[in-house]
C-alpha cells in the first residue's frame, strides 16, 4: 500500500461526499453525485479521519483504522461523526455548516514497529495499543504542534491512549503514513 495515492479528482470527490453527508444531516442542499464514476483508489477498503476545522480551530475530529468499507463509504460515515461525536466538543449545529473546512486523511494499513524511532515526524502517524487502551495522532499534527518525535509519542500515550507519558514504552506501537487533503485547497 506505499504506492497508494489519489488523484485530485478523487481526492475532490471524497470531500464532496463528506461535504454532501454534512449537508444532507443539516438539511441544507445537497450535492448531485450521481454521475460520479467510482475508481478502484474510491473503492479500496482502507481507513479515513475526518478533521472539521471552524476558523482555523478543530471543531470534531473522527475516524477509523478498520479497512472493511470501500474508502468512500467510510468518509461519508465518518464525516458524520466527526461533526456529532466528537466527545471534546458539542455537536456541531446546522448555523455552522458553511463556515466548515473538512480535512480528509486517507489511512494506509498500520504497520507494527518496535522502536519510536522508526517513525519520521510529519511522514507518520503514531497509533499506540495496551490492552482496552489505544490512542493515535495522525501525522500533521507533530507539524502542527513542532513536537519532539518523544513529545510526539508521550502526548499521544498520556493524551490519547490514557496509559501515561512513558506508557508507549511497553504498549504495541504502530505506525502509518496519511493523505491529506482539505477543501482550502480545491477552493
Amino acid at each position: 500500500m506505499s504506492d497508494y495515492y489519489l488523484t485530485d479528482d478523487e481526492k475532490r470527490f471524497l470531500l464532496k461526499i463528506a461535504r454532501n453527508k454534512l449537508n444532507v444531516l443539516f438539511d441544507s442542499e445537497s450535492i448531485n453525485l450521481s454521475d460520479a464514476t467510482l475508481s478502484e483508489n474510491l473503492k479500496a477498503p482502507l481507513g479515513a479521519f475526518v478533521s472539521l476545522y471552524e476558523d482555523g480551530q478543530l471543531r470534531g475530529c473522527i475516524g477509523t483504522f478498520s479497512a472493511v468499507k470501500p474508502l468512500y463509504i467510510t468518509v461519508g460515515d465518518v464525516s458524520v461523526s466527526s461533526a456529532l461525536n466528537d466527545n471534546r466538543f458539542k455537536p456541531v449545529v446546522g448555523s455552522e455548516i458553511e463556515d466548515i473546512n473538512i480535512e480528509i486523511s486517507v489511512l494506509t494499513p498500520l504497520e507494527k514497529i518496535r522502536s519510536i524511532n522508526e517513525i519520521e515526524l510529519g511522514k507518520h502517524g503514531i497509533y499506540i495499543k495496551k490492552g482496552v487502551f489505544s490512542g493515535t495522532f495522525l501525522p500533521q499534527v507533530a507539524l502542527k504542534t513542532n513536537w519532539t518525535l518523544e513529545e510526539f509519542v508521550g502526548h499521544c500515550s498520556r493524551d490519547k491512549a490514557g496509559i501515561g507519558w512513558d506508557g508507549w514504552s511497553n504498549a504495541e506501537l504502530f505506525r502509518y503514513r496519511a493523505i491529506v487533503f482539505n477543501e482550502t485547497e480545491f477552493n
